[in-house]
């Protein structure tokens, strides 16, 4: 049974409304007990959309981060992400010491449920529109985990104590249209939410670009499975008719993050810097590979110095994987993210400040796949344009400047999309050197669903072949769901594919 307790972190209460963020960080709230019948649209929905942000910053980033090429553990982090370095499906399941990435999504995906419900009930349009649009949301991501999951039989609670598995594919398509639906809410809506809509302040055509990129990234993710051209068709009509476009800035989330415990921007917190300033155990811990070192250098491209520190005259990383002490592998041999401690007490790359907001969506990747989508002929403008239009919103951002010069970094060859060979692999290599510490998890899925961009297997890796597919379904459906886990076969591996990777 998909759990139903409000598992809503303290820090998802803390969203700015009418009152100061300060008093709202305050807020003391059991989020086992809720007093639902207190807690108006305007307080529940902020509490959402900072737990979905806190997801993408923390659990999806550091799974992307190992699994997705980026990152790997300095000596003093020997022993830290086992499970993800050595591929240990068992372990990541576990329901003491796993990733609670089922757990977590089912539970946000409950509280936007409840959105809903309220929303339906009090006819506040906006606010159904944003529930369908990040419901989709985490549909997608437990789909690209685990590929079937419960759908219609989910968020019941104890009415439907046993949850039938749905396949992936009908899921997503069921997300598609939760998105459509979506829309049409927002687009009908009166009530509009304002500071409580942590995302978008309440602008229907930001959230309407948001949904129709967040539905690109959808059809992308199935643009290699055979028999969906016409579906993908079907739906781009749709987001071509409606007119909107995609978004023009990035998609961030910031309630107000304050520079104390648990109230700071979540990935800063989690791998940089605490309220006191003094670096985290992930800071020491982590380390960039040597893969992504040398297709920085590779590149020429001056992002490099930007997130990572120097190390004595230049930036060394570490293997993904390994398990044997080296003084090559100190930390304080490799490069460390880059922060403002490191940066004259400037905002440096992807770890700028305390309170930097956190990305759901980036530019970045919005035009990185409206660059793919366009080689592809489904939308129009040019590849070339698109693919510059990702190249410089990545810059700009890292850099914190709205238009950095990048003529030297696009005018080289290796990095001119119309001399590619194969113009989607150079579209997505260059979308993963934009993501790193932003949307690491989408290196992951890129990679399972294309091929590529290339980058070394786990250091303890069986086989330099055989790369993590999927994640096992969780301890507590196969205590509580057994019969229906069961029934999907392929629960004992990290290699059964989700439904669209067919590569």
């Amino acid at each position: 049974m998909i759990k139903t307790l409000y598992k809503i972190s303290l820090l998802a209460l803390l969203a700015c409304t009418t009152v100061s963020c300060d008093d709202f960080f305050d807020v003391n709230v059991d989020p086992n007990s809720p007093v639902e019948e207190t807690l108006e649209l305007n307080a529940k929905l902020p509490a959402a959309l900072v737990v979905s942000a806190n997801y993408e910053a923390t659990m999806l980033n550091q799974i992307g981060g190992l699994w997705g090429g980026y990152w790997g553990t300095s000596n003093e982090g020997i022993n830290a992400f086992s499970i993800l370095k050595m591929y240990n499906g068992p372990g990541i399941r576990d329901t003491r010491d796993g990733i609670q990435l089922w757990e977590s999504n089912y539970n946000n995906l409950l509280y936007y449920n409840k959105i809903l419900d309220q929303a339906v009930a009090e006819d506040a349009r906006f606010y159904i529109g944003i529930a369908k649009i990040m419901m989709a949301y985490h549909y997608f991501t437990l789909v690209d985990f685990y590929n079937n999951v419960p759908f219609d039989d989910a968020l019941h609670g104890s009415v439907v104590l046993h949850p039938k598995y749905e396949p992936g594919k009908v899921v997503y398509e069921k997300s598609i249209n939760l998105i459509n639906e979506g829309i049409e809410a927002i687009k009908v809506a009166s009530l509009l939410p304002t500071n409580d809509d942590v995302l978008f302040k309440g602008d229907k055509v930001k959230w309407t670009r948001f949904a129709n990129t967040l539905k690109l990234r959808a059809l992308l993710a199935q643009s290699e499975v055979p028999g969906q051209a016409a579906y993908i068709a079907q739906e781009i009509s749709k987001i071509k008719a409606e007119g909107s476009g995609f978004i023009t800035e990035d998609a961030v989330v910031n309630p107000g993050y304050l520079n104390t415990a648990a109230k700071m921007n979540p990935f800063y917190e989690t791998y940089y810097r605490n309220n006191a300033g003094v670096a985290v155990a992930n800071h020491t811990n982590i380390r960039p590979t040597q893969h992504l070192i040398a297709k920085y250098k590779e590149y020429n491209d001056p992002r490099l110095a930007q997130n990572f520190v120097e190390v004595k005259g230049d930036f060394k990383g570490v293997l993904f994987g390994e398990n044997t002490i080296s003084d090559a592998y100190a930390a304080v041999n490799t490069s460390a993210f880059k922060g403002p401690t490191e940066n004259g007490n400037k905002p440096a790359g992807f770890v700028k400040a305390f309170n930097q907001a956190t990305v759901i969506i980036s530019l970045a990747e919005a035009h990185f796949m409206l660059a793919e989508a366009a080689a592809r002929g489904w939308v129009d403008g040019t590849a070339e344009t698109h693919y510059k239009n990702a190249i410089q919103a990545s810059f700009n951002y890292l850099f914190n400047v709205t238009n950095y010069d990048i003529s030297a970094y696009i005018g080289q060859d290796k990095v001119k999309l119309e001399v590619a060979p194969n113009k989607i692999e150079r579209i997505v290599t260059q979308k993963w050197l934009a993501l790193t510490g932003i949307n690491n998890i989408r290196a992951w899925h890129d990679f399972r669903r294309l091929g590529y961009p290339y980058f070394p297997n786990s250091a303890t890796a069986t086989s330099p072949d055989i790369y993590p597919l999927r994640f096992m379904y969780p301890e507590t459906e196969m205590n509580t769901n057994s019969a229906n886990v069961q029934k999907e076969g392929d629960n004992g591996v990290l290699t059964a594919r989700v439904w669209w990777d067919v590569k």
